[in-house]
């Protein structure tokens, strides 16, 4: 499958190395605005290079595109890449702004089948695990899902100004997550966080604690904090009246040291997501390409992208308030505008 990467930034040199490693794969041109941000990283996997993002949906041997530019842009590539007959796999989110979210699946319509948002995690191998095992009926019926989510430390400030705050930057990768063992949410009750000063500033959180109730009764509860002493902390656990399933944290060795002065002591987290969720955005790319050779629909979703946006909205509302939210509904197609 020829491949095209929008985006030549940290992102998009992850999406490159997966694409240059996959033998079912070959990237074949990088754009990229920014002046020879492209011919750096194309020129690295052996591809060809440019700064006008046209290009890549006028190239008619172009079979696929990865879209991992600035969330600005998702929603117009992902349609122009629909509208040029190309497969689409695009990072979270789909936008900001669920309004245009909704238009964008609206306009998309039954294509919905060619486009994959890229919420990696569902594609972790110990997370997979734990979701094929709850769904074979290992524990019983889901009651509880644990998900916590904390980063070693908080990005600059001139990022998170315009990230759209901690519900749809960071914690909408666990909200999918949520919806991917718990299926649909009902309610969604936020606990906020200042613990620095700063994200007074900029209007937003540093830490929150999310609690999920679906339709099925089973509640999720996350916990994120912007800032961690031991490093990027991943966990998750599935509880059941038959027992619980734990994903643990990743360290660089299995190697534990019991001495006289510790126990149980073992190497530290794997530093931040790049090296902690590698080995899933192989598997993510792998489940792309399979999808699309069969024709099937590739999961997660652009509904699932928008749904996961929903939810972070709903949470941002309740933090706000300290109500309990609904996520919005899907629009009717009907009531959905042009983008």
């Amino acid at each position: 499958m020829r491949i095209a990467l929008i985006g030549a930034g940290r992102i998009g040199a992850v999406h490159a190395r997966s694409i240059a490693a996959s033998p079912d794969a070959e990237l074949v041109l990088v754009a990229d605005p920014v002046d020879g941000a492209a011919a750096r990283l194309a020129s690295a996997h052996g591809a060809a290079a440019t700064t006008d993002v046209g290009d890549v949906f006028a190239d008619d041997t172009v079979d696929a595109v990865v879209v991992a530019s600035p969330t600005a842009h998702h929603v117009e590539q992902i349609l122009a890449g629909v509208e040029a007959g190309k497969a689409v796999l695009a990072e979270k989110p789909v936008d900001l702004d669920l309004a245009r979210a909704d238009r964008c699946l609206a306009q998309v319509g039954d294509r919905a089948d060619r486009v994959m948002l890229g919420f990696n995690r569902r594609y972790d191998a110990g997370f997979a695990e734990i979701h094929r095992r709850v769904a074979a009926g290992e524990i019983g019926d889901l009651e509880q899902l644990t998900i916590i989510s904390r980063d070693p430390a908080a990005p600059p400030v001139g990022y998170l100004a315009g990230s759209g705050g901690i519900f749809r930057d960071m914690t909408i990768h666990d909200l999918d997550m949520a919806r991917f063992f718990l299926g649909d949410i009902v309610a969604v009750q936020a606990v906020p966080q200042r613990l620095d000063p700063a994200f007074a500033e900029i209007d937003d959180y540093d830490a929150a604690i999310v609690t999920l109730t679906a339709a099925s009764g089973a509640v999720a509860t996350i916990i994120n904090s912007r800032h961690c002493a031991a490093g990027y902390d991943q966990r998750l656990e599935a509880f059941g009246p038959r027992g619980a399933l734990r994903a643990e944290n990743h360290t660089a060795t299995s190697v534990v040291l019991d001495a006289a002065g510790t126990s149980g002591a073992r190497g530290p987290y794997l530093d931040f997501f790049l090296e902690r969720y590698a080995a899933a955005y192989t598997s993510e790319l792998a489940a792309f390409v399979a999808a699309v050779r069969e024709g099937s629909a590739p999961t997660p979703s652009l509904l699932d992208g928008r749904q996961a946006l929903a939810l972070a909205d709903a949470a941002t509302e309740s933090a706000r308030t300290g109500r309990s939210v609904a996520p919005a509904p899907v629009p009717s197609p009907a009531s959905s505008a042009a983008v």
